[in-house]
């Protein structure tokens, strides 16, 4: 079994697993969709939350390249270079016809009834909140944001509100609720002679 039919396979259950959820995800649904016999699946992973808990990594994969390209942008101020990666992840979002944040959804699915799936999603979340957090460091040190800021309540708090977002933007169908909360929050730090503590 060769690593392009996991792969193969992998890809078919990101975009599944963002359309239809975990408990509508049928592995016999991912083996149609890629032509794949049962024993393929079986040999690359150990049951449907193996599989799922690969797709998230694929997936976190692909967040950490919208975040290398953005948040490296040293063509840019920090704080734009933040809301760049959110803008990026937008328009990603409208491509895919307005499916949201993968994690976001398999939060609200599975969080309440899968310690395993709500720790990975929790551990997800966190370290995208870390990277944002890395940059606020540098819009810190640079002036940009009063030296008493708590980076990580304003890390977790764009992540946060970004997920709220998400869910109203898929609801609607309509990038309305992203775009309005980004020019809340770097409205906010703009203005702000000081942030909470």
């Amino acid at each position: 079994m060769s690593d392009s039919t996991k792969e193969r396979m992998l890809d078919a259950g990101l975009r599944m697993l963002l359309r239809h959820g975990y408990n509508d995800l049928g592995i016999q649904a991912v083996l149609q969709e890629t032509g794949m016999p049962k024993g393929s699946f079986y040999h690359h992973f150990k049951s449907k939350e193996d599989f799922a808990l690969q797709v998230i990594d694929l997936y976190m994969s692909e967040v950490h390249n919208g975040l290398d390209g953005s948040l490296g942008d040293r063509s840019l101020p920090p704080l734009d270079r933040v809301r760049k990666f959110f803008e990026s992840t937008r328009d990603k979002y409208q491509e895919e016809g307005y499916l949201g944040c993968m994690l976001g959804g398999l939060g609200q699915e599975l969080s309440g009834v899968s310690p395993v799936f709500q720790q990975k999603i929790e551990s997800c979340l966190s370290i995208i909140a870390g990277r944002i957090k890395d940059c606020l460091e540098e819009a810190r040190d640079r002036g940009d944001l009063p030296s008493g800021s708590d980076l990580q309540l304003l890390a977790d708090l764009v992540v946060n509100c970004w997920e709220g977002a998400a869910l109203r933007s898929r609801l609607r169908r309509d990038p309305t609720p992203l775009d309005t909360m980004l020019d809340f929050y770097f409205a906010s730090l703009a203005s702000s002679p000081s942030t909470p503590a």
